[in-house]
């Protein structure tokens, strides 16, 4: 698998989140991903990621949904730093504090039946009509 940086001196902790992410096959992406992400967060902090308390885990939630992130990117954006709290700092009391969000689902539009008869009737060929 080629590394993701492959000419930039790279930290020890971030060495070590890309090797426990390489360990756990992760795709080039989502290694990708993950690390802006963790970068995000400690951009955030404005300090090294592993000096995060979990106030600073709840601050920094709450400011992703404050800046109205969407719910599916929100999600994504959880799931680095709770991976790189559990794995790369076996600190689970932080990865559990960073909660996903329930992404609401909202149910298709469905055609009345009398819609249905009607739009079925606009058209006199057999195969126009099966295929409605």
């Amino acid at each position: 698998m080629s590394t993701i940086l492959p000419n930039t001196s790279v930290s020890p902790l971030r060495q070590k989140l890309i090797d426990d992410m390489t360990m756990r096959h992760f795709s080039v992406a989502t290694q990708r991903n993950y690390i802006r992400d963790v970068g995000c967060f400690a951009s955030f902090l404005r300090r090294p990621p592993d000096t995060a308390t979990s106030q600073d885990v709840g601050q920094f939630q709450l400011a992703q949904s404050e800046a109205s992130v969407p719910v599916p990117t929100m999600n994504c954006v959880v799931s680095a730093p709770q991976f790189f709290f559990a794995s790369t700092l076996d600190r689970p009391d932080l990865a559990r504090k960073l909660v996903r969000v329930k992404h609401p689902r909202h149910l298709p539009v469905v055609l009345s039946r009398d819609e249905v008869a009607r739009l079925r009737n606009t058209t006199t060929s057999l195969k126009h009509q099966a295929a409605l």
